[in-house]
């Protein structure tokens, strides 16, 4: 576990290591405090509190960004109230409700109160909705009342006070276990979708499925990528365009989060960095360990060396959330 205290003027910071890079507003005596539960990959599950109002938003640019354009955030308010807005929708959130958020479109995110929270953060291919059911979900209140809801309340709740005595494949399967319930209380919520995807986001999400069963394949590149899809290499480019980012970024993004889930489980320690590498299609260590840095700020063996020891103390009252 990660706990973190901070100041309005850090509160950028944090959002950008914990949930997705945003840019903040807050007054001058903001004070807040996340705690973080890493539950596998770019799966994480968060408490945090807000002393005082503030404002995050996210903009086209910053939507735009590859390492980024595939996360989803699902907030519920345990405290406090607040709005988000997306796609020309805005979702009050009173406590108890749930609001989805995708962060391949802008987005403005209020709380205009005193606020706890629990946030599940985790790549958007983990959720078993199709693209469309997924864009009109977000921005929508889910309500406390709601059976699903209050399913996936309690189960969010109990996997954050727990999550510090599971193993790793367990913390993996509990966060999964979430996913589906939070899909379940999605589909209560969003309007039923004509149609279905076009040929287009078949096309694409077909393309994403191949990169993710064919990591280890060196010879997967974005021309060959396109070769066996039978499309040219400018229309792979416009159809990753719809998720926006590049087939070359999306493909290393794929690569990296499954070289740091490799590295962040225990089974995995006696693998070499160098065959961990070669299992997600990087032939050349160097080239390996120049994109991990970039991406997660230290090389592979420092992430190894380090998380093994975070959240190994289970919080004590005095380390955890302020109590309501």
């Amino acid at each position: 576990m990660q706990i973190r205290e901070f100041s309005g003027e850090e509160l950028e910071d944090v959002a950008g290591e914990f949930f997705l890079p945003m840019i903040a507003r807050t007054g001058p005596g903001f004070r807040g405090r996340v705690a973080v539960q890493e539950l596998g990959g770019a799966l994480t599950l968060s408490r945090s509190h807000w002393a005082e109002p503030m404002m995050t938003f996210r903009t086209d640019r910053m939507a735009a960004r590859a390492s980024t354009c595939d996360r989803m955030l699902f907030c519920v308010y345990s405290a406090g109230r607040g709005r988000v807005r997306q796609h020309d929708r805005c979702a009050e959130q009173p406590a108890g409700t749930g609001v989805l958020c995708e962060s391949r479109s802008r987005f403005e995110r209020v709380s205009s109160t005193e606020t706890w929270s629990m946030t599940l953060r985790f790549p958007r291919r983990l959720l078993p909705l199709r693209t469309a059911e997924i864009t009109e979900a977000c921005a929508r209140s889910v309500p406390a009342t709601a059976p699903a809801m209050l399913m996936l309340s309690a189960y969010l709740d109990r996997l954050f006070d727990v999550a510090d005595d599971l193993a790793d494949r367990q913390r993996a399967d509990a966060g999964h276990a979430a996913i589906a319930l939070l899909a379940m209380a999605l589909r209560d919520v969003t309007p039923s979708v004509p149609g279905g995807d076009g040929p287009e986001e078949v096309l694409l999400d077909m393309m994403r499925r191949h990169v993710r069963e064919h990591l280890a394949d060196p010879e997967l590149r974005v021309e060959e990528l396109a070769r066996r899809h039978h499309v040219s290499v400018s229309h792979a480019y416009t159809l990753f365009e719809r998720i926006g980012t590049t087939p070359g970024a999306y493909l290393r993004e794929e690569r990296l989060q499954a070289a740091q889930a490799m590295l962040s489980d225990r089974k995995q320690n006696w693998r070499r960095i160098s065959d961990i590498a070669a299992a997600v299609g990087f032939l050349d260590l160097r080239t390996f360990e120049r994109a991990f840095r970039r991406r997660y700020g230290m090389t592979p063996g420092g992430w190894r060396q380090e998380r093994p020891h975070t959240g190994s103390a289970p919080m004590t009252r005095k380390q955890g959330m302020p109590q309501r």
